[in-house]
């Protein structure tokens, strides 16, 4: 039979035959000697300061950002002010802000999205499938990985102006579809976390590998794939270098706006620190959303490895 519930059952099986072989003491996080001792006090000490160290400069931010432009003359300030809305006013008022985010949700969403899904398959292919050549086209996708970025900016940006994309999101979506640390990322991943026992089962039962890729690869990569779509999310948003050149002013990413703030011969730091807060929010808002999942993703990952 080739029905997808029985794909599901036989691979339900070859979990429990997987589980069954790594034994009792595999199946929770304690020894067979006793329960796993819990994080000390040195532990959570040094977590608070890195939490402290890497709060401090959006916490610069926001206190530059709530005072006038007088602040820094007069020395370090150490609260709050009250001017915050107006310069965040400001900001609204001197770029397209809302234009500039609505891009940079575009472009996040959709280069997250595609590099999940073509690293995804890329890595179960390099993990699971047998071809020649295979390790040493992973190991040319790897080694992409140390070529610095400004060596394919020229050409690229001829490519783009052959296609006449120059100016669009297409010019900033489309080369970062697929990236070498998201197929080195999942091809890890897939490589320890699922068995070969579950492929080899949907496979006899008589499923293509597409439909053993979809049903049982996929569901065994989400942990990784959370991460990765995250990563990918948070480092598209904060592209500033490539969009800065491709890009025109009046269709920007939220970086590329945010620079405009800095084009008059007197920067106002109060009115760029408040745009650098208010473009981090959404980040903030992604994190506190995805938080859960992302915890619940890792310990899966590790109880897996």
């Amino acid at each position: 039979m080739s029905s997808i519930p029985m794909i599901e059952q036989t691979a339900g099986k070859g979990a429990a035959r997987v589980a069954a072989r790594r034994g009792p003491g595999a199946r929770g996080g304690r020894s067979a000697h006793g329960s796993a001792r819990g994080p000390g006090f040195l532990t959570y000490g040094f977590l608070g300061a890195v939490l402290l160290a890497s709060l401090f400069p959006l916490y610069w931010s926001f206190l530059v950002g709530s005072h006038d432009n007088t602040v820094l003359s007069r020395g370090i300030p150490l609260l709050p002010g009250g001017n915050f809305l107006a310069n965040a006013a400001k900001v609204f008022d001197s770029i397209p802000f809302w234009k500039a985010m609505g891009n940079s949700l575009i472009v996040s969403c959709v280069t997250a999205a595609s590099v999940v899904v073509f690293s995804t398959l890329a890595g179960f292919a390099f993990a699971k499938l047998r071809f020649r050549g295979s390790k040493g086209l992973l190991v040319f996708v790897i080694a992409t990985m140390a070529v610095p970025t400004q060596l394919g900016v020229v050409p690229l940006f001829i490519v783009m102006s052959k296609l006449g994309w120059t100016g669009s999101l297409w010019a900033v979506i489309v080369p970062g579809i697929v990236t070498a640390f998201g197929v080195f990322w999942m091809t890890q991943y897939l490589r320890d976390a699922l068995p070969d026992e579950l492929i080899e089962a949907v496979r006899m039962d008589g499923a293509s590998m597409i439909q053993a890729f979809w049903h049982i690869g996929f569901p065994a990569a989400r942990p990784a794939a959370a991460m990765l779509a995250l990563f990918t999310f948070v480092a598209t948003w904060t592209n500033f270098f490539w969009p800065f050149i491709v890009l025109d002013p009046s269709n920007p990413t939220l970086p590329v706006a945010l620079q405009l703030l800095q084009a008059a011969h007197f920067v106002d730091y109060s009115v760029v620190l408040a745009g650098a807060v208010l473009a981090t929010i959404p980040l903030l808002l992604l994190f506190i959303a995805a938080g859960r999942q992302l915890v619940s993703g890792i310990m899966q990952g590790a109880v897996k490895g």
